[in-house]
């Protein structure tokens, strides 16, 4: 898969996990993948929440890896 089209289903992936962290006030937003790293920016709610290491490994990154294999992890930016 070309990169071009593993950035459109990381998009969408996020688009499917956005309204959860929206309703608990947070937000996450793709910022860039290279080198099979898929790299996110969480807003409001989740940029202060202590759990926010657990959303991203155990959810985030779990469900990218799971549906695009081409992910090796996900990182996220400050």
């Amino acid at each position: 898969m070309k990169d071009e089209e593993i950035i459109e289903r990381i998009k969408e992936e996020l688009d499917n996990v956005r309204p959860f962290l929206m309703s608990e006030g947070g937000y996450v937003e793709f910022v860039k993948y290279e080198d099979n790293i898929c790299y996110v920016k969480f807003d409001g709610a989740c940029a202060d929440c202590s759990l926010i290491d657990v959303t991203l490994k155990d959810g985030i990154e779990q469900l990218l890896i799971n549906e695009i294999p081409e992910i090796k992890e996900v990182r996220k930016i400050d």
